[in-house]
Parts: C-alpha cells; sequence; structure tokens
C-alpha cells in the first residue's frame, strides 16, 4: 500500500521583488511541469509579478488575491487552501500562501499567528507544499520569528532548513489566546437565553441597519450562530456588545463556557468556521472564567 506522503509547510523570507520571484517562481512552475494543482494566493502586486514571470503557464495557476479572500485569517483554511485542496481530489498539490502583509493590524495578528500554527494540524497526513513567503525588509522582527515557530522548513535565499524554533501548533495557539481589548462604554449590552433569541436576531438586524442588507443578514446569522453555542454548550445564557468602529459593525458574544478552543479559527466545527466566512475578523479569547468571540462587519 503506498503511503501518503507528508504535507510541507515552508516559510520563504524575501526582501525585495527579485528576491521573491527567485523564491516562488521556479516553485510554480515546477509544479505545473508536473501536473500538479497550483495556487497562489498573495496580495494582487505579488499576483501581477508572477503572471509576469510565468508567462504561459500562468493560465494553468489558480490566483487568488490573499488581502480579500483572507482578510480574516481564520477564512484561509476553510475558504482558501482547504477549499482548493479538496477540488484537486487525490492529487499533490502546491500552494503559496502569503498571510502577513505590511498593513496587517494589530488586532488581525494574533489569527495570523494561529492560522500559520494550524496549518500544521489541518493538512496533517495530506499530499502538498504550502509556501508561505514573509516580506523581511518590511514586516517587523517579532512577525518573523513567528514565522520561525510556526513553519517547520525556512528558507532564506538558497538556504533550506529545518526550523530549530518550531513549536508545536496547540502550544503556540494558546500563547495568542490573549484577551480582547475592552469594549467602548457606548457599547449596546443585551443579555440573552433561549428565550430571547427572536428578539436578539432583531435587536441585531436594527443595530446594523447602515450596513448593506446582505452584510446584515450574515452578522445576523453569524451572531446568532455563536448565541446558539452559548445556548447549547455554556450556562444556556449570554452577553451580546454591540459597537461601530468607522464604517465596520463589531458585535461579541460573551460566555461563562470555555466552549472555543484557541484552535477555533477553522478547525472546528461547521458553525464557527460559517462565521469566519461570513465575516470580515474573528477574534477569540478563552479562559477559565469564560469565552468571548467578537466578529467585525466592514462596509
Amino acid at each position: 500500500m503506498n503511503s501518503v506522503a507528508p504535507f510541507a509547510h515552508e516559510a520563504l523570507f524575501y526582501r525585495d521583488e527579485d528576491d521573491f520571484l527567485a523564491g516562488t517562481a521556479r516553485f510554480v512552475a515546477d509544479g505545473v511541469s508536473n501536473g500538479e494543482p497550483v495556487l497562489v494566493a498573495v496580495p494582487e502586486p505579488s499576483i501581477a509579478l508572477l503572471r509576469g514571470r510565468l508567462g504561459g503557464q500562468a493560465d494553468q495557476v489558480h490566483f487568488i488575491d490573499m488581502t480579500e479572500a483572507g482578510r480574516n485569517p481564520g477564512r484561509i483554511i476553510p475558504g482558501v487552501l482547504m477549499a482548493f485542496s479538496a477540488s484537486a481530489s487525490r492529487q499533490r498539490v502546491r500552494m503559496v500562501g502569503e498571510p502577513m502583509w505590511p498593513g496587517r493590524s494589530e488586532l488581525e495578528y494574533p489569527a495570523c499567528v494561529q492560522y500559520e500554527a494550524l496549518i500544521n494540524t489541518a493538512f496533517e497526513g495530506r499530499k502538498g507544499t504550502l509556501l508561505c513567503p514573509y516580506d523581511a525588509g518590511a514586516l517587523p522582527g517579532h512577525v518573523l520569528a513567528d514565522a520561525k515557530r510556526t513553519h517547520p522548513v525556512l528558507i532564506d535565499g538558497a538556504r533550506r532548513v529545518a526550523s530549530e524554533w518550531y513549536t508545536d501548533p496547540a502550544g503556540l495557539a494558546d500563547i495568542y489566546n490573549v484577551p480582547l481589548p475592552p469594549p467602548p462604554k457606548s457599547a449596546e449590552e443585551h443579555v440573552f437565553s433561549v428565550g430571547t433569541l427572536a428578539h436578539m436576531r432583531k435587536v441585531v438586524t436594527a443595530y446594523a441597519s447602515w450596513l448593506r442588507r446582505e452584510q446584515v443578514e450574515d452578522l445576523v446569522l453569524a451572531v446568532n450562530e455563536l448565541a446558539t453555542n452559548s445556548i447549547l454548550h455554556a450556562s444556556g445564557r449570554g452577553v451580546l456588545r454591540m459597537w461601530r468602529e468607522g464604517d465596520t459593525a463589531v458585535c461579541e458574544v460573551s460566555d461563562a463556557g470555555t466552549g472555543f478552543p484557541p484552535s477555533f479559527t477553522g478547525l472546528s466545527g461547521f458553525g464557527i468556521v460559517m462565521v469566519n466566512l461570513l465575516c470580515d475578523l474573528v477574534r477569540t479569547h478563552t479562559s477559565h472564567t469564560g469565552t468571548t468571540v467578537r466578529v467585525y462587519l466592514g462596509r
């Protein structure tokens, strides 16, 4: 019986456009030549660079703008990588995925590290390689240090080595299970239980009325899923808080349970995966006193 080839998760440190192309173009071209399905999920400017270098081979590569598809880091595993891997049936796949780019906010960053750590669990036993470029010339040093902890293999120029800093995925996800910034004093607050779920959905609908209709529907669905989880798996009740940050609606569901482990960003049940697919950002904090899940959805 043929054994399943291991999944390789590699970090590529680059410092300019030429460095980026030197590290990615051959990787992609070799995949096309080998008949492997190839995905490139990077910011749009890098897509243009790779298309130019690959020439006609670019037509055989599936390109995705990561700043859109991966705006919510919790969407990358189920909505980008798993979706592509599943479409390739049993073939070995090659994927280039850049989850961290200059401009990512501090609020998004912990979710990015959790995503990178959980890749190693999510794709365990699958066939393929994921190459993750990091702009070493522009990203802060702590970002590169975390990349060394989340990737078993590091590539820097011609040097390709096993990472001596690689950390167990669950442990690293726990490290970034950090408390969320406190809600503003102006936040609306509503206690909910099973008997008030319908009213809660109306409250969210009314609050988010300034969003587009389909966004309101997405937000109501996401909050309803989180509240239902609180009722089923926590104390049977919870607290909903809502506020606005610029053009972004923020909703937070808190309860006394510990229902969401740090790995919720793509590896838990379908419900929380759905929440990640619906929202622009999902952040969570779980402790011995309870769980808080905060979702963001902007115009």
